[in-house]
């Protein structure tokens, strides 16, 4: 009897955790471990729900502002990284903070102080509701406007002087070089951060759709609403004409999205356990598409360390593991 065609899943590779995130979900479950529950953090350590629920279930309290925590407990900072004010609301409190902002964020912080210290009008590039763009923004707000699309870059007013761009590090770099067109344009001597802003996670992961979309029917990327480099990675997709959705997990796998589908590609965002893409990966296998190949365009093997005060604290984790 005929089968049909062959339906096979594209398994993109690299996919779901980055360095930072990795380094801020190990910093919660050290700080667990070393310190006791409670722990708290302010907001969502990383932007995915699957993860905050583990996190809670061990003990870590998520908070959305510091004035929730109790005065002298431990904080810590999401992988997204706070404001000057949030410090200093902190410090008033006696928090025991650790922070696990990531360090390609740190760096963009770190390049806002210094064009504001240069007294630069700073075009700050990325969604103004996000965490991540909050702080920053945060770092310079008097000498800081926020640019989300084209059209705003084209109409931005901007004072007599010194002008620079940064951008958050989980746009499309699509829509990050549309924008930043117009910039110089507009602003010929416009300043550039010394190597780009956007991470090189969310830009290999881009890079891996781009490569799949003309042997894919479908993309699907494992990951929550809010992650922006989640979306961002739907959008290239879909702007290379491979359509696709956006979901927390296989139980949000619509199967009419699968009438008529050969080849479906999966991958994750930087924010998404690899433990939901196999449980995707395993529905769809359910669902006819028996072949699963890996799609691998560029490899990964970036690792951050970790807060001096939670480094010993993994060391005697490791030796107790491996005796």
């Amino acid at each position: 009897m005929h089968s049909g065609p062959r339906k096979s899943v594209l398994l993109l590779k690299p996919r779901g955790f980055c360095a930072g995130v990795v380094r801020a979900i190990d910093i919660v479950e050290l700080a667990l471990e070393a310190y006791g529950p409670p722990i708290y953090v302010r907001k969502e350590i990383v932007h995915n729900q699957h993860v905050v629920s583990d996190l809670a279930s061990k003990g870590a309290i998520f908070v959305e502002e510091v004035d929730e925590v109790p005065a002298g407990e431990r904080l810590i900072y999401s992988a997204h990284g706070v404001a000057p004010i949030v410090r200093e609301a902190s410090t008033e409190r006696g928090l025991r903070v650790i922070d696990a902002t990531c360090p390609l964020v740190k760096k963009v912080h770190m390049e806002a102080i210094r064009f504001a210290k240069r007294h630069a009008t700073i075009l700050l590039i990325g969604c103004r509701d996000h965490d991540e763009i909050i702080g920053t923004l945060g770092e310079a707000p008097d000498r800081t406007i926020v640019i989300s699309t084209p059209d705003e870059a084209e109409s931005v007013m901007v004072p007599q002087g010194t002008v620079a761009y940064l951008t958050q590090t989980t746009l499309s770099l699509d829509e990050a070089e549309s924008i930043i067109g117009v910039l110089r344009r507009r602003f010929p001597h416009i300043q550039a951060p010394p190597a780009q802003d956007i991470c090189y996670a969310t830009e290999n992961r881009q890079s891996s759709i781009k490569n799949v979309a003309p042997h894919a029917d479908l993309l699907l990327v494992v990951g929550s609403k809010n992650s922006s480099n989640s979306r961002r990675m739907l959008e290239v997709g879909q702007h290379r004409g491979l359509p696709g959705y956006l979901i927390d997990d296989e139980g949000a796998i619509d199967p009419s999205w699968l009438t008529a589908v050969r080849h479906v590609a999966v991958s994750a965002g930087a924010s998404a356990p690899e433990s939901l893409v196999q449980r995707v990966v395993r529905h769809l296998q359910g669902a006819g598409f028996d072949e699963v190949q890996e799609f691998q365009v560029v490899e990964e093997d970036v690792h951050f360390p970790l807060p001096p005060e939670l480094r010993m604290t993994q060391q005697l984790t490791q030796i107790a593991a491996h005796p």
